[in-house]
């Protein structure tokens, strides 16, 4: 009897162990940030932002992951992206107000008070429009936004869907730190883009026309 006692408590201790344990996707998950941190990317887990579509494709819903990469000497456009047909499209809904160089032509799907088809608003230089993301087949379709500010370039993507084995069936551990800086030399590439005027936008009168997909939601 006392030794059937003994084994049951055994099996309580282990499974008690076993449920603090993290499961397979926290492990990978947290190896995929510690390399992300080590690579100087900066992660955090957000709230979505209200501009980005998040859990089941709803505005501002869920977590997300944030990866920020710090640049030093360097000074970026305030600006905000967001990611259709595989490109970087501006986001129309952002307007600074501060930079009066770029006109952004809105279709007739928004409309002034007076009736207008057309609304044109100032914006601010977006040198990475229609840039292709072309990222590692693990990373590229699970990004969702893009923000520079200052010295940053921060991109916001489903980090947790990299590393399920249901919405990535090609990851690989091994892998993390290719495809991480592989990132990283992106952000760098997208910072160096838009910190030099492109040419398509050195015309004060130039307008960059996006369909209505970039607005609404």
């Amino acid at each position: 009897m006392g030794m059937w006692i003994a084994i049951l408590i055994v099996l309580f201790v282990l499974g008690s162990m076993m449920a603090l344990k993290p499961n397979g996707i926290d492990q990978r998950l947290d190896k995929l940030r510690m390399t992300a941190r080590r690579l100087q990317l900066n992660p955090k887990l957000v709230t979505c932002p209200e501009w980005l579509p998040g859990r089941d494709e709803e505005y501002g819903r869920g977590m997300m992951g944030q990866y920020c990469l710090v640049l030093d000497n360097v000074q970026l456009p305030h600006t905000r992206y967001r990611v259709i047909d595989g490109q970087w499209r501006p986001d129309s809904r952002f307007v600074d107000e501060s930079v009066d160089a770029v006109a952004l032509n809105i279709p007739s799907a928004i409309r002034n008070h007076a009736g207008s088809q057309n609304s044109t608003i100032k914006k601010t230089n977006f040198g990475l429009d229609k840039t292709p993301l072309d990222l590692p087949v693990g990373i590229e379709p699970f990004v969702k936004g893009l923000w520079t500010k200052a010295n940053s370039i921060i991109i916001y993507w489903e980090d947790v869907s990299y590393v399920r084995p249901m919405t990535n069936p090609s990851y690989r551990a091994q892998m993390i730190e290719e495809d991480l800086l592989a990132l990283k030399s992106k952000l760098e590439e997208w910072a160096e883009q838009i910190k030099k005027p492109a040419s398509r936008t050195n015309s004060a009168d130039h307008d960059i026309s996006i369909t209505a997909d970039n607005y609404t939601h």
